[in-house]
């Protein structure tokens, strides 16, 4: 014959088990949690170093130009859906630290644009040069 202790028991033990299940199922959401936003990071570094390299190589590319010319060109970056546009001016009244006007000095700017999350999204990266660097 069963005692009342026992049936008392048995619910506790029911108890407990019910509870660290429901401990467990919290402690496991959080960490699912946490490793969603661990990839979701992960994937926006990804692509802030991709468009980085893309800018920087387009940069270089512009900058190692034996002549540069005023205007902008418009290119897209082949399956990736990056446009970019390089812009080329001429800056003029620039002067040194000594007050001495700088001739032929150019700015130049990359623009890359590509849509993600709904949105467009767009860096742009720039620098001087001057025109006749590497003319004779």
């Amino acid at each position: 014959m069963k005692r009342p202790a026992d049936s008392i028991r048995r619910g506790f033990l029911l108890l407990e088990m019910v509870l660290a299940l429901a401990v467990f199922g919290l402690a496991a959401t959080g960490f699912a949690i946490a490793l969603h936003r661990m990839g979701a990071v992960a994937a926006l570094a990804r692509t802030e170093l991709r468009i980085t390299r893309i800018l920087d190589s387009a940069l270089d590319a512009t900058l190692s130009l034996p002549a540069l010319e005023e205007g902008v060109t418009q290119a897209t970056v082949a399956d990736s859906g990056i446009e970019l546009s390089t812009a080329v001016s001429l800056l003029e009244e620039m002067e040194n630290e000594d007050g001495q006007i700088l001739q032929d000095m150019f700015r130049i700017e990359v623009k890359a644009r590509w849509f993600e999350n709904a949105a467009w999204q767009e860096r742009t990266v720039e620098t001087w040069r001057y025109g006749r660097m590497y003319q004779p």
